[in-house]
């Protein structure tokens, strides 16, 4: 999971989804309120589709397990919960059909004091103040309860293939990063860009960005990369600071 950017609706957008949530106020408003209008809601549908498709990491990306292609539209607080986020942009996030289906579904878990939701929004948080992901293994550590909370709801560690593709990635981006290097050296420029797409669009791109953050600290970067590979890193993010960026 990686921080997301979320773009603001575009005017006609947001009066018509403000328009659907005045609908269900006026209602109830209830679940069945809210799901009965979001099943008919084909054309606002379509258009935040759209939207979240273009915020998503990598292809399309599921925005929870970062390793599925995105393609349900999930309420993050669930519209049994709050029907009137039903059309709250921002409460829209792309999830795939497992993370949202299978995982996720009505659960949102709260503190039982402050009432705080305890899932982690990419989209309005770092995951890195709540999640490390360790690069050899491809598990996760929680380092707060909204950590442990969000392991859990989306099964990161519970997941093999999650894990496991974790890991196969890390070796998938130190590759890349070789060959960066090594096509430059050689003036091989336009391979060089295949390797740069290549790195945008990966699965799991939770592992580049942990991978780029290891430079904030070199005797680590060094440590889990090995100094010549640490070195490619910082060159890369030298001359291509959209790097540095989520």
């Amino acid at each position: 999971m990686i921080p997301l950017q979320r773009p603001p609706l575009a005017p006609a957008l947001a009066a018509e989804l403000a328009r659907r949530t005045a609908a269900i106020r006026t209602a109830g408003p209830t679940t069945a309120a809210g799901r009965a209008a979001w099943r008919t809601a084909r054309q606002p549908k379509a258009q935040l589709r759209l939207m979240l498709r273009r915020m998503a990491p990598g292809l399309e990306r599921c925005m929870y397990c970062g390793d599925n292609l995105g393609t349900d539209i999930d309420h993050f607080e669930p519209i049994a919960r709050d029907p009137l986020r039903t059309f709250d942009w921002q409460n829209h996030l792309l999830a795939c059909a497992h993370c949202n289906s299978n995982q996720k579904r009505d659960r949102f878990p709260c503190d039982p004091v402050t009432g705080e939701h305890l899932l982690v929004d990419p989209a309005r948080e770092d995951p890195a103040e709540h999640l490390v992901l360790y690069l050899e293994s491809g598990a996760y550590d929680p380092l707060t309860a909204k950590g442990e909370a969000t392991i859990d709801v989306f099964g990161l560690n519970a997941r093999p293939e999650l894990v496991r593709g974790r890991r196969m990635m890390f070796t998938v981006v130190k590759s890349l990063l070789t060959a960066w290097r090594t096509a430059g050296a050689a003036g091989r420029t336009a391979e060089q860009r295949e390797y740069l797409d290549s790195l945008r669009l990966l699965h799991h791109a939770d592992v580049l960005r942990t991978v780029l953050a290891l430079r904030r600290t070199p005797p680590l970067a060094d440590a889990v990369l090995g100094p010549d590979l640490a070195a490619t890193l910082g060159e890369l993010v030298r001359t291509h600071p959209e790097f540095e960026r989520p």
